[in-house]
């Protein structure tokens, strides 16, 4: 009887033995193959705008297609590239209108040229107050092409001597560029010539 005791109590051992290999065996698998997997995820991604990416898609010299996007994200790993810049040539870049009567409104164009390898686009064209208003051309200048600004500069309620800037914003190096009228306004109870200087804010001094 002591034999097939111990005979029995070595089967149930065993039994116990396989269940518990197969129940802790699957789970340490299981365990293992997760830890794995985080660890191999957190190797091979990182955070960019607080999304999570693949670092081997972000990195363009090992994206198949070379180009650094990252997919389902509108954004490029790489930086942009700025456009390509031209030069713009004035023909004359101040005017000068010499003497009007207060309330006149001086008109001029301002011709320019081209004189670079790349479309000029002209993005805003602004006065230095509100009573100069320019219009520019909104299509692009192609190289060689020219244009006209066209300023209009009110002298109502600005006696004296003027000199109002225009500043162009464009696809050149400097961004901005400036044109100027200036000249003599007549006033309807002041003389000319009086020495009342009146700078670009409109304050006469």
């Amino acid at each position: 009887m002591e034999k097939k005791q111990k005979i029995q109590i070595g089967l149930v051992a065993l039994v116990a033995l396989l269940l518990i290999a197969n129940l802790f065996g699957g789970g340490f698998k299981n365990w293992f193959s997760s830890e794995g997997d985080q660890i191999r995820s957190a190797a091979s991604t990182m955070e960019i705008n607080g999304q999570t990416v693949n670092k081997i898609t972000a990195d363009p010299s090992q994206n198949p297609d070379g180009s650094g996007n990252i997919p389902g994200m509108n954004q490029n790993a790489t930086p942009a590239p700025t456009g390509p810049t031209t030069t713009i040539q004035y023909e004359q870049d101040k005017f000068d209108f010499g003497v009007a009567d207060e309330g006149e409104v001086v008109k001029h164009i301002f011709k320019f040229k081209n004189v670079g390898s790349e479309p000029l686009l002209i993005t805003n064209c602004k006065g230095s107050c509100g009573c100069t208003v320019p219009t520019w051309p909104k299509e692009p200048i192609p190289p060689g092409g020219s244009g006209e600004i066209k300023v209009e500069f009110n002298t109502k309620g600005k006696p004296g001597r003027q000199s109002k800037r225009v500043t162009v914003t464009a696809n050149t190096v400097p961004t901005e560029t400036f044109i100027e009228v200036a000249g003599e306004v007549r006033g309807k109870e002041m003389p000319v010539g009086k020495g009342n200087v009146t700078n670009n804010d409109g304050h006469g001094h």
